[in-house]
């Protein structure tokens, strides 16, 4: 039995046993049926911890498209695919106006602390924070475990109880820290004025010391995992030093949590294949898995179940997730090969909006990276296996004029292998695409951005170029169908469009100094990294988010309807706000024990 399947099986229902009742403001469940001294075992720790892992992929209640009382799965997506993507300009929010219309709010920044979107997120998110301090409060009155296995239970806590932190430190930044000593009852009563950051790095630095290089479930956390979020972790603080060292021993020395030494796939889109995941890329994976018995998709990457082309398409729903022209543009290519790095929408992607479906169009003749086409569904080009994009006919808006012609394509599963990978126990599917929270691109371009702001602008050049040089392998161009009537017949070896990309030549970054090379590190990261949830995290710890959304508002809302009228502004919307659920259930002496975030008073 695959590790996923057996935390959904076995640690759901544990949970569901053991943590029966909730604190509603940071959802801190009471002792349940079953007391601390009942699961001092270790059977009952290991059951926690599989809890613990099961948060992640934070849909876990009822099994439908529903989680903790109520909240719509997608709203807590690990994927961040609303807060990482959408906010970010990766993409639209899709569908169409009427449609999950909070959505529209958080791409424009005009929320405010009552969008129940960010209750939903925050709520998931210390739901599991309170697993792992479960995990740790049983624990540590266990005397049925080893010491090994004691180390090896609290560095697997701690390492989830950090991603979850981080999550909520990114989103948030002033939030309260909750951990094993603190009661229940006090819970809702922690304030959150002390930056936790020193705290999220403890734990990532005790599972690195604590976890073993390889584990016997895959789907379990490694020691390199561990080094590569602490890595991290210094590098939002922007302590480029402290990281530095880390992000060397990983890509030198690290190693999969099943023994595979890191290493760029061949083939990028093996990335986002359930056949072809837990690969020698898998940094930090969140597990998925399709048909697993419970006749629902609650572990089949549920929060993205809205995001499928909609219409004539084969999926049935929602047209949610549409990625945005910018994006597009991005993957124009000059005459060498290269990223146009500063003026890519002057030279915008030819595409079909406001063309229907039964007229005729001819795609793109220009240069462009052939990422494009992993990443973006555009008309005319073959849609993985399903056969090619027809445009209009799987876009939910009329004309295509509010969220643009184009569809998402990384949580795409193929035509060939639906029958293991899709699942259609729900209104919308799901699937067992393992969501990705750090592959091993991800970590060559953080180190690249280390080095360059260390003035290592050579070794920053390597490792952007073996991003590139990966995407340049012409095993990464789409190819056009052998018959387009039946695309499950195979390829021709004529690419869809023409692909053109190049690594930089020797000493680019050097001739472009710091500024220069680090404008070309954070591009890169757009294009590699694009539709992952990552983009307005970036944008935020760059400090160019005001000026990149502002421009995206101005460029994309002359092109579709749903993004006229945003507007980022420096001081406040670097984070969201605390939901007004919170501050409310916060109360002590008629005051909110929580400070609202700058902006939003």
């Amino acid at each position: 039995m695959r590790f996923q399947k057996y935390i959904a099986v076995l640690a759901v229902t544990t949970i569901s046993l053991t943590l029966d009742s909730c604190k509603e403001s940071l959802d801190i469940p009471a002792q349940g049926a079953l007391s601390d001294q009942v699961l001092a075992t270790r059977s009952g720790v290991d059951a926690l911890l599989n809890g613990a892992y099961a948060a992640l992929d934070g849909q876990f209640n009822n099994g439908g498209a529903l989680n903790l009382a109520g909240t719509n799965a997608w709203e807590a997506s690990p994927s961040n695919w609303v807060y990482g993507s959408i906010a970010g300009g990766d993409a639209h929010k899709g569908s169409d106006g009427s449609d999950q219309p909070a959505i529209d709010a958080i791409a424009k920044f005009t929320s405010d602390a009552s969008n129940g979107f960010f209750n939903s997120k925050w709520r998931v998110l210390y739901e599991g924070v309170n697993r792992t301090n479960s995990v740790l409060r049983v624990l540590a009155q266990t005397t049925e475990v080893t010491e090994a296995e004691r180390a090896s239970f609290a560095a697997q806590a701690r390492f989830l109880r950090g991603h979850y932190y981080f999550e909520l430190k990114k989103m948030w930044n002033n939030v309260p820290w909750i951990d094993e000593t603190v009661e229940t009852a006090a819970a809702s009563y922690v304030s959150n004025t002390e930056d936790i950051w020193p705290k999220i790095e403890a734990d990532f630095k005790f599972a690195m010391d604590n976890l073993p290089a390889t584990q016997q479930d895959v789907g379990r956390v490694n020691k390199w995992a561990a080094a590569t979020y602490l890595a991290k972790t210094h590098l939002y603080q922007k302590e480029y030093a402290e990281a530095k060292p880390l992000f060397d021993q990983v890509i030198n020395q690290g190693v999969t949590s099943n023994g595979l030494k890191y290493a760029l796939v061949t083939k990028f889109h093996d990335n986002f294949n359930a056949a072809t995941e837990n690969n020698s890329e898998s940094v930090f994976q969140i597990q998925m898995v399709a048909n697993d018995g419970t006749n629902t998709i609650a572990n089949a990457n549920q929060g993205d179940m809205l995001n499928f082309p909609y219409g004539n398409s084969p999926f049935r729903c929602c047209g949610f997730f549409q990625p945005s022209h910018d994006l597009a543009n991005s993957y124009r290519t000059d005459e060498t090969g290269l990223p146009i790095v500063e003026s890519y929408n002057n030279q915008p992607v030819k595409n079909d909006q406001g063309v229907a479906s039964n007229q005729p169009f001819t795609t793109d003749a220009g240069p462009l990276d052939p990422r494009i086409d992993w990443t973006i569904g555009r008309r005319g080009i073959p849609y993985l296996d399903w056969g090619n994009h027809p445009g209009a006919d799987w876009v939910r808006s009329p004309g295509q004029t509010y969220a643009g012609p184009y569809s998402p394509k990384k949580n795409i599963y193929m035509q060939a292998t639906q029958d293991l990978y899709a699942d259609q126990h729900s209104w919308a599917p799901g699937t067992a695409i393992n969501w990705n929270v750090i592959r091993f691109a991800d970590v060559l371009l953080m180190a690249a951005e280390v080095e360059a702001q260390l003035g290592n602008l050579e070794q920053a050049q390597t490792y952007v170029n073996q991003v590139r040089a990966r995407a340049a392998n012409p095993v990464n161009y789409v190819y056009t169908y052998a018959n387009p009537a039946n695309p499950l017949a195979g390829y021709t070896n004529t690419p869809a469009a023409n692909y053109k990309i190049s690594v930089y030549p020797a000493g680019a970054f050097s001739q472009m100094g710091k500024e220069g090379a680090l404008r070309a590190i954070y591009f890169e990261r757009k294009l590699e990294l694009a539709m992952e949830g990552h983009r307005f995290f970036d944008l935020v710890r760059w400090d160019i988010a005001e000026p990149t959304l502002n421009a995206y508002f101005n460029y994309e809302g002359t092109l579709t309807t749903d993004v006229r009228g945003g507007r980022f502004i420096r001081g406040k919307n670097e984070y969201f706000p605390i939901p007004q659920r919170q501050l409310d259930l916060s109360r002590s002496g008629g005051n909110s024990v929580l400070s609202q975030n700058p902006g939003y008073n």
